[in-house]
């Protein structure tokens, strides 16, 4: 199950930089930064199951890193 979770994850990251790479979102979409932020989190999730410290810092990394952007977009949409 936590294989399955993982590779979830995985589809998600591969499906955004895709997305990205033909022009079919903008960096700042909140559509590519979901896809990045829950893709990380669901390997986070599988990394549970089977620990590995380099992959769980990068994949926390990557979550907060989907999190600043959209939070940095939605504030310039505030004003």
């Amino acid at each position: 199950m936590y294989d399955a979770i993982g590779l979830a994850g995985v589809a998600a990251i591969i499906a955004a930089y895709f997305l990205l790479q033909s022009d079919r979102v903008r960096y700042d979409d909140y559509s590519y930064l979901f896809l990045n932020g829950a893709g990380a989190a669901l390997i986070l999730v599988s990394l549970v199951y089977a620990f590995n410290l380099a992959a769980f810092v990068m994949e926390a990394i990557w979550v907060g890193i989907s999190i600043y952007g959209a939070v940095k977009r939605w504030r310039r949409e505030q004003g």
